[in-house]
């Protein structure tokens, strides 16, 4: 059997209005559109996507919250409708998604030998929460890929934000470790917002655009500050301030998925993608790509 390897990363943000904007017939909610900057950033990180090929996504989400340990799903199908306990009127999805069993197992085995602990989720009736689902969609609204989702255990909240991450890099060591061993063609997908400083009231209408904008100016540029070094490749200082980062701009990159993507790929100092930014209730999202397929681009 090849090698497997990680072939790309994405920053797939998932706030439910891009879901609502777009109507697929999956979600209940009906919308006039909106937050069209991210939606068509997210067009264009399909079709990167479709040019990769993966055998398999993995996607990890701060929705799913599991205070002990890190759960990977572990059912092969699933399917049920997943809703958001805070936007309920905008995100009644009915999903249906086939799980990468083995895999999964895989990571979860890894996990452990690294000294985490690990857990297989095998309840055929669990509900996906929303942020998995969101980000799942607006990258492969097709759902024909099979997926491998790992829980949020919250450790940088639990404990400092330096040993959280510290054991967000761990998971993320074991991740590589099992789909190097799988054979499998794998993309990455980082379900989080960066400033997450928003607003705690809703427009008369969600989409109005007229309404949408930084909740925080100060949040707002240490986003554009941490692109900017993304887009230049400059990851090392990237993630020398990323405990400031997130103190001062409230950044959801504290949940670990950031540091858990990249500790998987190897740090790689590599110029990231952007393929489009913008705000939803006033929190700062990116899309953003790193292609590992290029030559100049190997991780070793």
């Amino acid at each position: 059997m090849p090698k497997g390897e990680i072939i790309a990363g994405f920053l797939a943000p998932h706030p439910p209005h891009l879901v609502y904007a777009e109507n697929p017939p999956q979600n209940e909610a009906r919308s006039q559109g909106g937050w069209e900057q991210l939606r068509w950033a997210y067009e264009r990180a399909r079709k990167s996507l479709e040019r990769l090929k993966p055998d398999v996504l993995l996607v990890h989400s701060p929705h799913w919250v599991t205070q002990l340990g890190h759960h990977f799903l572990g059912v092969p199908q699933l399917r049920g409708k997943s809703v958001d306990p805070i936007f309920p009127n905008l995100f009644r999805y009915n999903f249906e998604l086939e799980v990468d069993v083995e895999l999964a197992e895989a990571c979860c085995a890894q996990a452990r030998e690294l000294g985490l602990v690990g857990k297989m989720m095998r309840n055929p009736n669990f509900r996906v929460d929303y942020g998995t689902i969101t980000t799942l969609h607006m990258i492969r609204p097709q759902w024909d890929i099979p997926i491998v989702a790992l829980s949020a255990n919250n450790s940088p909240y639990y404990l400092s934000t330096e040993a959280g991450l510290e054991e967000m890099a761990l998971l993320g060591l074991a991740t590589r470790r099992a789909i190097e061993q799988s054979g499998r063609r794998a993309v990455l997908l980082a379900s989080n917002t960066l400033c997450h400083w928003h607003f705690h009231e809703e427009p008369a209408i969600p989409e109005d655009m007229s309404q949408e904008h930084p909740k925080s100016y100060a949040g707002y540029q240490w986003d554009m500050r941490i692109i900017e070094m993304l887009r230049q490749g400059r990851t090392r200082e990237v993630f020398e301030l990323l405990p400031s980062f997130i103190q001062e701009a409230f950044a959801e990159v504290k949940s670990g998925a950031f540091t858990w993507m990249f500790s998987a790929m190897g740090y790689p100092e590599i110029p990231g993608e952007l393929h489009g930014y913008g705000t939803v209730i006033g929190t700062g999202n990116a899309v953003m790509e790193w292609d590992l397929t290029r030559p100049s681009h190997a991780v070793n």
